[in-house]
């Protein structure tokens, strides 16, 4: 069995830039995500994009497959006067959840948060998805907020 690796991807180059879409076009299929596809200029216009602001990217891999996203940007907390992170993305393969994956990318996120001073980590889950609820618990996130959006 191939060892899982993570690595911090480089929206420059060519392999993570293709792995950030495979994960986000498994992903947004995913019932857990929008149950269809990313649009194609989604896909065109997604890396380069995330380029141009100051998120990061995790991926894991089994050998050379993408097995694993995390996609983090970076914010502030007026509270405590101090940079935070927020979890937009994260992302298991079916097949591959359930054996460490998820905890792994928690683990390389909260390392990276730390070394630049942040005071929390915050991301936002689906009310239904009680296996990612019951992850993310074991972790210690939680809290009594509600999520609201209005597109625009």
């Amino acid at each position: 069995m191939n060892a899982i690796t993570l690595i911090r991807a480089d929206y420059n180059v060519p392999k993570h830039a293709d792995d950030i879409i495979t994960m986000m076009r498994d992903y947004a299929m995913d019932p857990m995500g929008n149950s269809a596809d990313l649009p194609k200029d989604v896909q065109e216009n997604l890396v380069p994009a995330m380029a141009k602001t100051n998120g990061y990217t995790v991926l894991a891999y089994k050998g050379e497959t993408v097995v694993g996203l995390a996609n983090c940007f970076w914010g502030f907390s007026t509270f405590k006067a101090r940079p935070l992170v927020n979890i937009h993305d994260i992302a298991v393969r079916k097949g591959h959840r359930a054996i460490g994956i998820g905890r792994k990318l928690f683990a390389a996120l909260e390392e990276i948060a730390r070394q630049k001073g942040a005071c929390k980590i915050t991301l936002e889950v689906l009310a239904k998805n009680d296996k990612a609820r019951g992850l993310y618990a074991s972790l210690g996130y939680g809290g009594d907020y509600n999520f609201w959006q209005k597109e625009l």
